[in-house]
């Protein structure tokens, strides 16, 4: 396949959908200058269209919003050529990183995204969000982040080509998702190798496999090797539950190393521990998880384990194309992660 590739985003909210209405071909064809069979031509990659007037309509299918008619497509071709990605909360470092990936590996293939975006994790919003992507006609669909929603609630039909790098389904559907397992297991061992009696841990969401997963290991890390295991600091994915977590524990001098959910988590730690006046690495050691480039900035340049985001999106689009050439064996990867010690 060789289209065009453009991405409809929406967003879901408590109570409606919101989204871009597109242009008819007949729009851009005025819009470009050229007739309508040109704009076909263009969307479905002919080469007998000179360079400039390719140019010229991409760019009117860019400013008018045009969206191919897929059922037209479909009747063609049987494929409607477009993806559906759902996700969460696209801001974060990680869902906009795997979502990257799948824009571009579905652009290499000749697929176009429908993207919705869940902004709260309730089910009720993942339904309408699964309604307005159906009504899209879609080929697949690749869930990045379904908040609180099980393979149940999303009710997806029998035969849609799935992938998933969201924790609560992985075990369900097709999946590409990081090694959160062998990731945190590296940042506890390294922790307790530089000698550390025992490690505390800044938590994520509850909400989170991800974050329980993390906080599973650790605590059992910490029981095979007979350390204390200390309570639990609750917090989510961000800086601000970092700093509350550090400020809270910069009053505890037995506190010589925290695990941290996340990047942005140990970022806000370190900063409260600095207010405070202890010293990372020399009082507290430190470790992120994730990898975000931010880490390699902060000050001291952080610990933490990578995880490849933008792989998982590459993947997830590579399970979707798999399952639509008729392949079901051995669709569930991890992705490995990566140790990166720094000076936390």
């Amino acid at each position: 396949m060789n289209f065009v590739f453009t991405w409809y985003a929406s967003r879901v909210t408590g109570n409606k959908v919101r989204g871009m209405k597109s242009a008819s071909i007949y729009d851009v064809a005025r819009e470009a200058a050229v007739s309508a069979q040109t704009v076909s031509r263009v969307v479905r990659g002919h080469q007998n269209v000179s360079p400039t007037t390719r140019e010229r309509v991409l760019k009117a299918i860019s400013d008018l919003g045009y969206k191919p008619n897929r059922a037209a497509r479909a009747l063609r071709t049987g494929s409607y050529g477009v993806i559906g990605l759902l996700t969460q909360e696209i801001r974060r470092t990680g869902e906009a990183h795997t979502s990257n990936g799948v824009f571009d590996r579905a652009r290499q293939l000749g697929y176009s995204v429908s993207l919705v975006q869940v902004e709260n994790p309730h089910t009720s919003q993942v339904h309408r969000a699964m309604s307005l992507l159906s009504q899209e006609d879609i080929d697949g669909l690749v869930i990045v982040q379904a908040g609180d929603a099980d393979a149940e609630q999303l009710a997806l039909p029998t035969n849609l080509p799935v992938a998933s790098s969201d924790s609560n389904l992985v075990d369900v559907y097709p999946s590409a998702s990081a090694d959160q397992t062998g990731g945190v297991r590296a940042a506890m061992r390294h922790l307790l190798d530089l000698g550390h009696r025992t490690v505390y841990h800044v938590s994520g969401p509850d909400h989170s496999r991800s974050a329980r997963v993390r906080e599973e290991v650790w605590r059992e890390t910490l029981a095979a090797e007979n350390r204390k295991i200390p309570a639990v600091i609750p917090g989510d994915w961000s800086a601000n539950a970092g700093y509350e977590a550090g400020k809270q524990l910069a009053e505890n001098p037995e506190v010589t190393a925290v695990f941290c959910a996340n990047d942005e988590v140990a970022l806000g730690l370190i900063r409260a521990l600095h207010e405070e006046q202890v010293r990372v690495p020399q009082d507290v050691s430190v470790v992120g998880f994730d990898g975000i480039e931010l880490s390699e900035f902060s000050f001291p340049p952080l610990t933490t384990v990578k995880q490849d985001f933008y792989a998982a999106g590459v993947e997830m689009v590579n399970l979707i194309d798999r399952q639509l050439k008729g392949e079901t064996n051995h669709l569930h990867m991890t992705i490995p992660t990566e140790l990166i010690v720094r000076a936390t």
